[in-house]
């Protein structure tokens, strides 16, 4: 399983690579809906979603939404805001779960709305980090992976109290400590060589970046309770050793629009 796991991951990354350092931020937009477009395929999944024909629905939904988040793209704050008060709502379904959804399963309207939240201010938030410079992109991205393996090591050296034991068990508040020391470590060792910034700007964007790995991991954990919720171990197989893009994005869909929305606050 690893192995699969590397080999998909090292021919997944050059030409995500080649998108996000050579294509422009509307063709970056295009190829990353692409991928949205099967992220919320997987969604109807998780939605309760049999027929095809509900499902297609739903597709072209998501399509029309990331249409019109890019025509209006000048509204892209109030985009990211949407996705921030989602992602704080998941935070507080965390600690309840699953008794808080056991007599009530969101139905198929909000499932949906929930999935729209997750997948469109994520893909605008790549284009517009992107349009800012590549490195800018690379250096959010990076921000949460690093986040992921710090806390991955960290979580196996000395992982001992679970961090939401009914949603995810293997995570613990250990790694989850070793994912944000990881992550600090990145932002003051790269940050001063893609951003121009003033030392009260630097606290700020580590404490951004602090307050992003820790949604990131909110985000992890809501599409955990939200498989759990339908019964699935993977919310698709698209990828082999990894499961769904679902799976493999989770992180970065709850990461990316606040990151966007806070550079704002740093003043960049």
């Amino acid at each position: 399983m690893l192995k699969q796991r590397v080999l998909t991951a090292l021919a997944l990354l050059p030409p995500v690579l080649a998108v996000i350092v050579f294509a422009s931020p509307q063709v970056l937009f295009s190829v990353f809906s692409i991928a949205g477009l099967l992220m919320a395929w997987e969604w109807t999944a998780l939605m309760g979603l049999e027929a095809r024909s509900q499902r297609t629905i739903y597709l072209a939904l998501t399509g029309l939404s990331l249409g019109l988040a890019w025509a209006f793209q000048a509204q892209a704050s109030a985009v990211f805001a949407a996705a921030l008060i989602w992602w704080c709502l998941a935070l507080c379904l965390l600690p309840g779960f699953p008794e808080n959804l056991a007599g009530y399963k969101p139905g198929v309207v909000v499932m949906g709305l929930i999935g729209l939240l997750m997948i469109v201010p994520a893909i605008l938030a790549l284009a517009l980090l992107q349009s800012r410079g590549f490195w800018v992109l690379l250096f959010a991205l990076v921000l949460v992976w690093v986040a992921d393996i710090g806390a991955y090591f960290a979580g196996r050296a000395f992982g001992r109290r679970k961090l939401a034991p009914l949603v995810s068990p293997g995570k613990t508040l250990e790694g989850a400590l070793g994912g944000l020391a990881a992550s600090a470590a990145w932002v003051l060792a790269i940050a001063p060589l893609v951003f121009t910034l003033s030392d009260r700007q630097q606290l700020i964007l580590l404490a951004l970046s602090m307050v992003v790995v820790m949604f990131s991991i909110v985000g992890d954990l809501t599409e955990s309770a939200f498989k759990r919720l339908a019964g699935v171990k993977d919310s698709g197989a698209i990828l082999p050793g990894h499961g769904g893009i679902l799976d493999r994005t989770d992180s970065l869909l709850a990461a990316m629009p606040i990151f966007a929305l806070g550079l704002g606050f740093v003043g960049q």
